[in-house]
C-alpha cells in the first residue's frame, strides 16, 4: 500500500509547511479532445478505487516493506525518504485507514471543464499527506474518459435516431454501439473499468469482465449488459464455403438475434450470391441477421450492406420516410471512431435508411486510444491553514 504513489511524492512529507489543515480537488481542464463545443464530461471509475485500493488497513508489515525497500531506492541505491512514522501513528490512531477526508461527486456525473470532482482533505500531523494518493485517485481519468467518449457516441446516435425512427423503434436506441475493447486492453481490470464506464450509455457489449462486474458488483444481480450470438472469420474459414458456415450459423442460432461476418474472401460475392442462397432459411428460421463487414471503407460497406439486405429481404418505409429493413440489420465493428461513426450516421440518412438499421462495434478507439491528456485530469492543492491559523487560498 505505501507504494501506490508516484517516488517523488514519498518525499514531500517533509517538504510541506507546517499546517492545520490542507485541502486539494481533482478537475478535468478541458473537454473530450479539447473539443470546446461540447464540453460535457462522465465522471465516473472513482468508486472502484476507493473500494479497492484506499479503504484498505495499512499494517505494520506493509510499513517494514516499504522501509527495505526505500533503503535502496535513491540514487547510487541509497535509502529514499518516506513517511515512515506518519504510516505507523495513523496505523495505530487509525485503526490503519489513510489519514484523509475523499469527497467527490456522484459516480456518472455530467461535469463540465475545471468543475471540482474529488475534494481531499488532510489535517494537523497529516497535512503533508494531502496529496499522497493522487496517483491511484487520478486513475479515474481512464474510465471517466471511455463513459465520455460512449456518451457523446450516444448523443451522436441519438441525434440520427431523432431524424430517422419511429418513436415505437426508439428502445434500440441504447443497443447501437457494442464495445469490442477486451482484447485491445492491457489487463482485465483495465477492460473491467473501461467497459463498465461504457455501460453508462449503451447495453451492448462483449466486455464479459465489465458485463459481469457491473451486474453483480454494482446492481446487485440485474442485468445491465446484452450480447447476441456471432461468427468470426475462423468461424465461417472452418466451413469449405460461406454458405454452409451461414446456414449452420442459421440452424444454430436463427430465431433470435445472430451476427455473421462476410468478408472472409470476398465481401460482394457474399452479398450478392451467398446471402441470397441462404435467405429462404433466414426467413423459415424467423430471427433478425445481423450482417458485418470487418474491412474496406467503412462508408462503402455499410451501405452496400444496407442495399443488398434491403433486396434480398425487403423493407418498408417508416413516418419519417425513411427505409427500414425486415428482419436485418448491419453492424460495422472495425475502424470506428467518433469521425467515422459521424461518417457513417450521415450517409445512412443520406441513403434514405434509417439509424436504426446499423449498429457499431468500437474497439480499441473505445477502450485503448485515449490517454489522461485526453481530458487533461489533475490534482492540485487548492487550500491550506497554517500552524498560525493564517489561511491561503491557491486555487
Amino acid at each position: 500500500m505505501p507504494l501506490l504513489t508516484d517516488s517523488y511524492k514519498t518525499s514531500h512529507f517533509a517538504l510541506y509547511p507546517d499546517a492545520q489543515r490542507a485541502v486539494a480537488y481533482a478537475e478535468f481542464r478541458h473537454g473530450f479532445s479539447k473539443d470546446e463545443t461540447d464540453t460535457r464530461m462522465v465522471f465516473y471509475g472513482l468508486r472502484y478505487i476507493i473500494e479497492t485500493y484506499i479503504c484498505r488497513q495499512w499494517t505494520a508489515e506493509d510499513v517494514t516493506m516499504a522501509e527495505g525497500f526505500f533503503s535502496t531506492h535513491n540514487v547510487g541505491h541509497t535509502p529514499y525518504p518516506f513517511p515512515k512514522d506518519l504510516f505507523l501513528k495513523f496505523i495505530k490512531e487509525n485503526n490503519g485507514y489513510f489519514p484523509v477526508r475523499i469527497e467527490a461527486l456522484p459516480e456518472g456525473s455530467v461535469v463540465y471543464p475545471h468543475t471540482p470532482v474529488i475534494q481531499i482533505t488532510a489535517k494537523y500531523e497529516y497535512a503533508p499527506l494531502v496529496t499522497y494518493l493522487e496517483t491511484v485517485l487520478l486513475m479515474s481519468w481512464y474510465p471517466s474518459t471511455v463513459a465520455t467518449l460512449s456518451r457523446r457516441a450516444h448523443t451522436q446516435i441519438a441525434e440520427a435516431y431523432a431524424k430517422s425512427v419511429d418513436e415505437e423503434d426508439m428502445w434500440t436506441l441504447n443497443s447501437r454501439m457494442h464495445d469490442f475493447g477486451f482484447r485491445a486492453c492491457t489487463c482485465v481490470e483495465q477492460s473491467m473499468l473501461g467497459g463498465a464506464g461504457h455501460l453508462l450509455s449503451f447495453e451492448g457489449t462483449d466486455t464479459l469482465s465489465a458485463a459481469f462486474y457491473v451486474q453483480y458488483r454494482l446492481n446487485g444481480g440485474r442485468p445491465v449488459a446484452t450480447s447476441i450470438p456471432a461468427t468470426e472469420h475462423s468461424v465461417m474459414t472452418a466451413f469449405s464455403s460461406e454458405k454452409q458456415a451461414m446456414k449452420r450459423v442459421l440452424e444454430q442460432y436463427g430465431d433470435g438475434v445472430v451476427a455473421c461476418v462476410m468478408d472472409s474472401y470476398d465481401y460482394v460475392r457474399a452479398l450478392e450470391e451467398v446471402l441470397p442462397a441462404v435467405a429462404q432459411l433466414k426467413l423459415e428460421r424467423g430471427g433478425i441477421l445481423v450482417i458485418r463487414p470487418d474491412s474496406g471503407d467503412l462508408v462503402t460497406v455499410v451501405l452496400q450492406g444496407l442495399r443488398a439486405a434491403d433486396k434480398v429481404f425487403g423493407s418498408a418505409v417508416n413516418s419519417k420516410g425513411y427505409r427500414v429493413l425486415k428482419g436485418v440489420s448491419v453492424i460495422q465493428g472495425d475502424g470506428v471512431t467518433p469521425t467515422t461513426l459521424q461518417e457513417i450516421l450521415d450517409a445512412v440518412l443520406e441513403a434514405g435508411y434509417a439509424a436504426q438499421n446499423v449498429a457499431v462495434g468500437m474497439g480499441g478507439a473505445l477502450l485503448q486510444k485515449i490517454n489522461r491528456d485526453t481530458m487533461s485530469m489533475a490534482i492540485k492543492l487548492s487550500a491550506i491553514t497554517y500552524a498560525d491559523g493564517s489561511e491561503r487560498d491557491i486555487m
